[in-house]
């Protein structure tokens, strides 16, 4: 099978909406991991293309081709749409050759009835994509965010809702952006160390640069692979996201404390505030399957981190054990996750109002349990990776109202760019507007009784 081929198979297995697309793609270029840097690339970056535009990809579609993209049989539904991809958007590729290679595909899987209208399609596409009519931007404002970038349009609708009109075009701008990997430097290694570990990726073809919240954090591009990077196996670093780092920061973590990180895998928060005690105190961590506590596991002991506990435990359900241990109490529960489409692009095809209703139902299930592990005056750092006041805000205010929880300041534990907007105990991080991925925290204390 050719790179395009296996593109085609990983369309019409999401289409099926089983896996998502972010799982699937890591599994199919780890199984074809003999494949050279550059096919690699290709397809991740048409897979990726293809989902992310699919709403953008569809109305360029129907206005080339008489059968409805709806109507169409499934495998040219997604030969199509990958096809106009590269059209569309990466000009380094031939028109000529991705028509050409569509045709032989549709050939090859006994589709040669529809070779010509395969062809037709693109190349009726590739000489009028500068004369593409898109809804009127004055005339429809949503119609027209929705398809300029690949949004449904009650997300659309949500996001101007919440944020605004201004701040949901930069949201909906960043989900279409390059998007890097953070990692977090251990905060033991000196600056020297840092910067000899830097440098030594920079030799390696690594593009990276210091994000500017925080000291230890770095965003890099162009990694062959993060177990491949220097320092890896030693554990000098951990791949984590930047609001995640800003939620154990604002913790204010102090040598001897208890934390229980009650939804904690991969682990990223919770290996981030093993190392905050400094080798005291003991850091709790569960999470809902063996599975997932096993990822744990393992970047705990790549970090060799002792002050670490791993344990199975559905946060749904009370573990006697942990009532009123912890000093800090890590509450990173289930959400929407619509701060992160940009990493994972099909999660705006399959959330709905509904889900979202959903959703807090859970979290509150959750949370009803939890807080009964804070001691008196113990914090809570609530976080999500969504942006939903439902989920967010709203579910603050309840939480303080049901469990006698107080929001706490977070400003002084903050960068200078956030302090302002974290001083109320909340903050809401927006993609385009601030330096991450949609998220968002709150810090809280359980009043003294």
């Amino acid at each position: 099978m050719n790179e395009r081929e296996i593109i085609l198979d990983m369309l019409l297995e999401l289409s099926k909406e089983g896996e998502y697309s972010n799982v699937l793609i890591a599994a199919v270029l780890d199984k074809y991991d003999y494949l050279d840097a550059k096919k690699k690339a290709f397809i991740k970056r048409v897979s990726e293309g293809t989902i992310e535009r699919r709403i953008q990809i569809d109305y360029v579609l129907d206005q080339y081709s008489k059968t409805p993209v709806r109507k169409m049989k499934p495998l040219i539904r997604e030969l199509l749409r990958m096809s106009a991809y590269q059209i569309l958007f990466m000009d380094n590729i031939p028109d000529a050759a991705v028509c050409n290679e569509a045709v032989k595909l549709a050939k090859k899987r006994r589709f040669q009835t529809l070779q010509g209208y395969v062809n037709g399609v693109l190349r009726n596409i590739a000489r009028g994509r500068e004369t593409i009519s898109y809804p009127d931007r004055e005339k429809d404002k949503t119609a027209y965010l929705s398809v300029r970038y690949s949004m449904p349009v009650w997300l659309v609708e949500h996001f101007q809702r919440a944020y605004g009109e201004e701040a949901c075009e930069r949201i909906l701008q960043a989900y279409l952006e390059r998007r890097t990997v953070s990692v977090r430097l251990r905060e033991r290694l000196t600056e020297e160390e840092q910067e000899r570990l830097l440098a030594a990726w920079r030799k390696a073809g690594v593009e990276l640069q210091r994000h500017p919240y925080l000291p230890y954090a770095v965003e890099i591009q162009k990694a062959a692979g993060i177990h491949r990077l220097a320092g890896y196996g030693e554990g000098l670093f951990a791949v984590q996201d930047v609001s995640s780092m800003l939620v154990v920061e604002a913790a204010g973590i102090r040598p001897r404390d208890t934390v229980i990180d009650v939804c904690a895998a991969p682990g990223g928060k919770t290996l981030h505030a093993a190392d905050k005690l400094g080798g005291t105190g003991e850091v709790i961590a569960c999470d809902v399957s063996q599975y997932k506590t096993e990822r744990i596991e393992e970047n705990r002991k790549r970090l060799g981190v002792e002050n670490v506990s791993v344990r199975v435990q559905d946060a749904r359900v009370r573990d006697e054990s942990l009532l009123g241990r912890a000093d800090v109490l890590l509450a990173d529960v289930p959400c929407s996750g619509l701060g992160v489409i940009g990493r994972k692009q099909d999660i705006k095809y399959r959330v709905t109002a509904e889900s979202l209703k959903e959703i807090q139902t859970l979290q509150r299930e959750i949370l009803s349990n939890v807080t009964a592990y804070l001691k008196p005056g113990g914090i809570m750092m609530y976080s999500t990776c969504t942006m939903n006041p439902g989920e967010n805000e709203e579910m603050v205010d309840w939480l303080c109202d049901t469990f006698g929880l107080e929001r706490v300041s977070m400003a002084g534990q903050m960068p200078e760019a956030l302090a302002g907007e974290a001083d109320q105990g909340m903050l809401q991080l927006l993609p385009g507007v601030h330096e991450t991925d949609g998220f968002f925290l709150a810090k809280l204390r359980k009043k003294a009784e």
